[in-house]
């Protein structure tokens, strides 16, 4: 099975209160096949880095299982 690696948004309420205390109205979140994986992020660049690092893990899992 191919695992989905995405970024998501979360507006409003979705922020958790430690980024909403910050100001924050918007946090991205990294999503594993539809569910979120650690924490939110308070930049998309951040949310992006993480994306590439559970991007990077799974494919080396998929190499792995190939040979």
């Amino acid at each position: 099975m191919q695992s989905k690696v995405d970024v998501a948004v979360m507006i409003g309420s979705g922020v958790p209160q430690t980024l909403r205390a910050q100001g924050l109205r918007a946090c991205w979140v990294v999503l594993l096949n539809g569910e979120q994986r650690g924490t939110a992020f308070a930049s998309r660049d951040e949310a992006q880095e993480c994306r590439a690092a559970w991007q990077a893990l799974l494919d080396l899992e998929q190499s792995d299982r190939l040979h």
